[in-house]
C-alpha cells in the first residue's frame, strides 16, 4: 500500500492518501479577516484538496476545527451548517488554541475517505 503525497514541502505536505484515507494538513485562509470570511476560505480550500485527492466533502470522516477565540463558534458555525453534507456529515471537534500568527482566527484539519471506484 503506497503512499502518495500531495504539494509536498520542506516541511509539510498538503495532503496525504494512504490506502483508501486521505488526510489534509491544517487549511487556514484569509488572515485578518473575520470568522465568517476566513471559514468560507478555508472550506473552499478543503474542497480543492479533496478534489485533486479523488473525494468530496460527503466523505469527510472527521474535522478538527481550532478557533483562535471560541467566542467565533456561532460564526463558523454558521458557515460551516451551510457547507458540510446533510447527508454524511462527519465526526467533528473544536476547540479554542492559539493559532499559528493573530491573524488567523480557523484552522480546520480534515480525515476523509477516498471516493469509491465507479
Amino acid at each position: 500500500m503506497g503512499i502518495t503525497r500531495i504539494d509536498p514541502g520542506p516541511r509539510m505536505s498538503e495532503a496525504v492518501i494512504h490506502g483508501d484515507t486521505i488526510y489534509l494538513a491544517g487549511q487556514i485562509g484569509a488572515p485578518g479577516a473575520d470568522i465568517e470570511t476566513q471559514t468560507r476560505a478555508v472550506l473552499a480550500e478543503i474542497d480543492e484538496l479533496l478534489d485533486r485527492c479523488g473525494t468530496d466533502k460527503h466523505h469527510i470522516l472527521m474535522a478538527t476545527i481550532w478557533l483562535a477565540d471560541i467566542t467565533d463558534f456561532a460564526g463558523m458555525n454558521r458557515v460551516w451548517d451551510a457547507w458540510v453534507s446533510q447527508t454524511a456529515p462527519p465526526a467533528r471537534a473544536t476547540g479554542e488554541s492559539r493559532l499559528a500568527a493573530p491573524e488567523y482566527r480557523v484552522e480546520i484539519i480534515i480525515v476523509a475517505a477516498l471516493k469509491p471506484a465507479g
